[in-house]
């Protein structure tokens, strides 16, 4: 069997919000916000999908602004014109999910994606003590953390930590 990321539909929206609701305990968000995500930008909207047609996991990235990521459980309303970033705001995989090296492959598909929208970084919140797998991908943490970066780390975690690939490196 193989899992393949593909990309997103509304009707996978339920699938989500159940893996959300079973992986994410520490960090609910409402079904509105993967909805809104998915219509502001369907292509960063992916399924984890095993080849048997089993739902494996999501991941859910859109344009950012540097330093900038939405608190927990908040609606964007709309990208931002001068986005500089490829935001990850969410990816959850389920346990069976976790052997297939889909996090790779998702770091190198959003990569391919952040480049050809010519954004130079790519960003997230680790959360779930996932940094330093996060670092093992290269992603490092970011130098310009002011008290608005860190009020909006706090609506995750207290050890939310907010990493950045630079693409141009």
């Amino acid at each position: 069997m193989s899992v393949v990321w593909r990309n997103m539909r509304d009707q996978d929206l339920s699938t989500v919000v159940a893996i959300a609701d079973r992986i994410h305990l520490d960090y609910p968000e409402a079904p509105a916000i993967y909805a809104e995500r998915l219509q502001l930008f369907a292509g960063g909207c992916q399924i984890a999908m095993a080849t048997g047609g089993a739902v494996h996991g999501y991941a859910i990235a859109h344009p950012a602004l540097l330093g900038q990521p939405p608190s927990l459980n908040t609606l964007l309303n709309a990208l931002p014109v001068s986005a500089n970033c490829l935001y990850l705001h969410d990816i959850a995989l389920l346990p069976e999910g976790r052997q297939y090296g889909l996090g790779g492959t998702l770091i190198d598909y959003l990569k391919l994606l952040a480049q050809t929208m010519q954004l130079d970084y790519l960003a997230l919140v680790a959360v779930n003590n996932s940094a330093p797998y996060w670092r093992r991908q290269g992603f490092a943490p970011y130098a310009g953390t002011d008290a608005g970066l860190r009020r909006k780390l706090a609506s995750y975690h207290a050890a939310a930590e907010y990493l950045v690939l630079d693409l141009q490196a």
